[in-house]
């Protein structure tokens, strides 16, 4: 079936009209005006172009209108770290180093199109260059976040049959111990200021390759990336995404989601193994001929954060909702941020109060978005909308989203459900390709007429999305089905608590109970902890119904996290049940 791609009941999000911004005297310049070709595409009236490549039909044109003059002196990659150091580079200049890159990757490593490329690699400068240099050469990268363990780089090597790996010399040690039962593994490519033997230095390569490079050929259905899911249960599996899915979606939906300009500076703090990485500090900054600015911390420190929103002139900040929940436990009115527009929270929902103290110190607003590895961003709270605390927005404009039963019907407002997307007859531009070499799961992951997400919600009259839980998150005690997050978020009111995750435990009276575990602010540290815990119990029981309070509490020092800071709940799950 021919790929479409059809707007239906999304008229409202044609009428909103994004401000009329200008920088040092360019009006603003839409990535509708730059990639006017396809405004026939956005209104339905044709079919998706067979042939794209990011590189050459994105980049390459910001770069052309960059020479022209009509491009606001914002660099396209801005980067610092703690030491001092500084990176800026026009498209130009991206285009130029990242030709350098691509000549590496296929005439010193032998690489062809649709060789499969690893990299782990910090947020460093080179792990962009690597991104848009394997878009040129028609390589499938597949990211992996750099806390990876040699056994997980065993199994993605395995897994995946990459004939390539790029990461750092801290890196190095665990892929040497693990390469010799990766057959497929051909050329080692170390990021470093020193030699290993067995690898080559990047680094040392593309500065004295040549420029001379052009841009292969890509059918828009072409492999491009492969993500490795981080589920909370099970091997991780491999989600291959299109350079239509990623690279030519944004074009499509630009104006809804992040409503950048070229003048636009935007900070992703997420680990470049995430999804959310190379949709928001790759793919849709650029669509936009934004900068993507990134400050390279070894670790998150809130006062680091704050600082540097002072000092640079950030529009927008994206981070997972650890990163709010953190920032919020400082005093903000100590803060003045430079330039800072609205942020967005993604990966698990953000507590609504945690929303709320960010408003009302900051007078920013921060935006939910959810979404998945295998479909991207399919809910948000887009630019003028109105934002309720609690909702992750509504529908994409690619995705009819709905909430569903068993049977794939679909539910009325208010009726809890599974969050589903539409997927037939016409499969969404932005949806991955397959789960690789496991087409029982790939079948598993569509019911009916649905892509299913496994996560549980509700959707209220106006079509604003609530997100319940993970069906498997859900408890059922004396009969109650009840969402941890509801829970989770009456608790993060009451001032002790920092952070919470609410899972089931076993009760020889109600088959379970809810139980939470509690990461104590430091103000607390010295409490009753009996009188506290019953405190807490009383505070969620006036919060919410009161069926649901924590008939457990344990206190903790930190929540056990996937590498993309996701609360891993079938961990502090299985504990209880005794399963570990």
């Amino acid at each position: 079936m021919k790929l479409l791609f059809k707007l239906q009941n999304l008229k409202f999000l044609w009428t909103l009209k994004p401000p009329n911004r200008t920088f040092h005297g360019h009006p603003r310049l839409l990535a509708s005006d730059v990639y006017s070709q396809y405004e026939s595409i956005r209104r339905g009236k044709q079919e998706i172009p067979k042939y794209f490549n990011f590189a050459s039909d994105v980049l390459d044109k910001w770069s052309e209108i960059e020479k022209a003059g009509k491009r606001p002196p914002n660099p396209a990659f801005w980067w610092i770290n703690g030491k001092g150091e500084e990176v800026k580079w026009s498209f130009e200049e991206l285009g130029f180093l990242s030709r350098k890159v691509a000549n590496v990757l296929t005439k010193e490593c032998g690489l062809q199109k649709g060789d499969r490329l690893i990299v782990i690699l910090p947020r460093i400068p080179e792990w962009w260059l690597v991104n848009v240099a394997c878009i040129r050469a028609g390589i499938v990268l597949i990211p992996g976040v750099s806390q990876l363990s040699a056994k997980d780089i065993l199994y993605r090597l395995q897994a995946s049959k990459a004939k390539c790996i790029i990461t750092t010399d801290k890196l190095a040690p665990a892929v040497d111990s693990v390469a010799s039962e990766c057959q497929f593994l051909k050329t080692k490519l170390m990021v470093s200021k020193g030699s290993r033997e067995g690898w080559l230095n990047l680094t040392e390569l593309y500065k004295n390759q040549s420029a001379d490079h052009s841009c292969i050929k890509t059918r828009i259905q072409d492999p491009m990336i492969i993500f490795f899911t981080s589920g909370t249960t099970g091997f991780p599996k491999m989600a291959q995404h299109s350079q239509g899915s990623l690279g030519f979606r944004p074009l499509l939906s630009e104006r809804y989601w992040l409503d950048l300009t070229p003048s636009s500076i935007i900070w992703n703090t997420a680990d470049t193994g995430w999804i959310l990485t190379s949709v928001s500090s790759v793919f849709d900054p650029w669509v936009f001929g934004s900068c993507i600015f990134i400050h390279n911390l070894p670790q998150t420190e809130s006062a680091v954060i704050l600082n540097t929103l002072c000092r640079f002139p950030i529009d927008v900040l994206i981070g997972a909702p650890t990163l709010f929940r953190m920032l919020v436990q400082n005093d903000l009115s100590k803060f003045k941020f430079m330039n800072l527009k609205y942020c967005m929270s993604g990966g698990e929902p953000l507590n609504p109060e945690v929303m709320e103290q960010w408003k009302s110190q900051t007078g920013s607003d921060i935006h939910e978005v959810y979404g998945q590895t295998e479909v991207g961003i399919i809910c948000s709270g887009f630019q003028g909308m109105k934002i309720k605390p609690g909702s992750m927005g509504k529908a994409a404009p690619l995705y009819d989203v709905q909430i569903i039963d068993k049977s794939a019907n679909i539910l009325p407002p208010g009726q809890q459900g599974e969050i589903a997307v539409r997927s037939k007859p016409i499969r969404p531009l932005g949806f991955f390709s397959e789960y690789i070499d496991n087409p029982k799961k790939t079948a598993e992951s569509e019911r009916g007429d649905f892509y299913v997400t496994g996560d549980r919600g509700t959707m209220d009259e106006d079509g604003y999305f609530q997100f319940i839980g993970r069906d498997d998150d859900i408890i059922i005690s004396s009969g109650y089905r009840i969402g941890p997050f509801e829970v989770e978020s009456a608790l993060i009111e009451h001032p002790a608590v920092v952070e919470t995750a609410v899972v089931s435990s076993p009760d020889p009276l109600r088959g379970e109970v809810v139980k939470a575990f509690v990461v104590l602010s430091p103000n607390f540290s010295s409490s009753d902890l009996k009188s506290l815990t019953r405190d807490l119990q009383d505070h969620v029981k006036k919060t919410t119904a009161p069926y649901k309070y924590p008939r457990k509490v344990e206190f903790v020092q930190e929540l056990p996290k996937t590498v993309t800071g996701k609360i891993k709940r079938n961990e502090l799950r299985d504990k209880e049940w005794g399963r570990m």
